[in-house]
């Protein structure tokens, strides 16, 4: 099977094509400049709503659509809905429109888990079924491609299947899991003992697997998967688990939940006291049942690979 895979330099494309050309299959990798030490096929071009595709989309069986515009430091909010549009909507369609019209068989889109939202409350994860649109920018702008890669499906007959996981860690992570291994790391006391919320993460390699699945499983065409590591924790029970891998001291004070969400909000970070504070979960059932999938690497390994390697890279510094 020949593969494109747009986004192949990023976390998560970087991974899946790895594992696709493990795997015996022919990934093509597509990203915005050429990768150091490339030793495969590549296409150099950017992600938008008049990129010429007619040149790749004939030449492959399945695309596996990783790229995407995310919020960047120094940018206005206008400036950034309309790349998430442009990008991520009809950068995405285009790409979409031009391999039905090639014949291509099979469109995998990584989607985000911001579309269902960004919290769940108790007993109650999210699953595949979204009442309406999400209010989130970024998840807005991935409901909108989910929407038109569905009509695009029913007017050709080209296979789409959508993925939304939610946070993805694993060796070289960055932003907020890169930050709290940091944190732990210095082993000084935070202020997270008494938080009970339950998370659903997923380890890259799971993620990457399920995407390899999704690309021959002929039970995929159609279906939207929800991902996870099947294994929901608390923020207080990941940072211990961070720790016993890191083997640093866990030291957490118990301060109440109403206590830190005004102390972020007072310090104008309302959005990471929501984050450490509020559950997110997702049920996988339906990932699991249709395509006889279930995620190969345990949550405790995918915890300890990423502090092997953020102790690695440390000590590089």
């Amino acid at each position: 099977m020949r593969i494109f895979v747009t986004g192949a330099t990023g976390f998560v494309g970087s991974r899946f094509y790895k594992l696709a050309k493990e795997s015996g299959l022919q990934p093509l990798g597509q990203s915005r400049t050429k990768p150091i030490n490339c030793n495969g096929d590549w296409i150099i071009s950017c992600i938008g709503s008049d990129q010429d595709w007619s040149d790749t989309v004939t030449k492959v069986d399945c695309i596996v659509h990783c790229a995407a515009r995310v919020h960047q430091m120094n940018e206005s909010v206008d400036d950034a809905n309309a790349l998430y549009q442009e990008v991520n909507v009809l950068g995405t369609l285009n790409l979409a429109r031009q391999a039905a019209d090639a014949g291509v068989k099979r469109f995998v889109f990584l989607s985000s888990i911001k579309v269902n939202g960004e919290s769940t409350s108790p007993n109650n994860p999210f699953k595949p079924e979204v009442g309406a649109r999400p209010s989130d920018p970024y998840g807005a702008s991935k409901w909108d491609a989910e929407q038109g890669l569905l009509e695009i499906a029913r007017e050709t007959g080209l296979e789409v299947v959508i993925i939304r996981p939610p946070l993805v860690y694993g060796p070289g992570v960055k932003a907020n899991f890169h930050s709290l291994l940091k944190w732990v790391d210095k082993a000084a006391p935070l202020p997270l003992g008494a938080i009970n919320n339950q998370r659903s993460m997923v380890f890259l390699d799971n993620l990457a697997s399920l995407m390899l699945e999704c690309c021959e499983n002929p039970n995929a065409d159609g279906q939207i998967f929800l991902v996870s590591d099947d294994h929901d924790i608390s923020t207080s029970g990941l940072l211990k688990e961070v720790a016993t891998a890191m083997k640093r001291p866990y030291r957490m004070l118990p301060i109440p939940e109403s206590w830190l969400k005004l102390a972020a909000s007072l310090l104008g970070k309302k959005h990471v006291g929501e984050r450490l504070c509020s559950s997110l979960q997702l049920d996988i059932s339906h990932t699991k049942q249709q395509l006889g999938w279930v995620p190969p690497a345990s949550f405790s390994k995918g915890i300890k690979e990423t502090v092997d390697d953020y102790l690695k890279q440390k000590g590089k510094e």
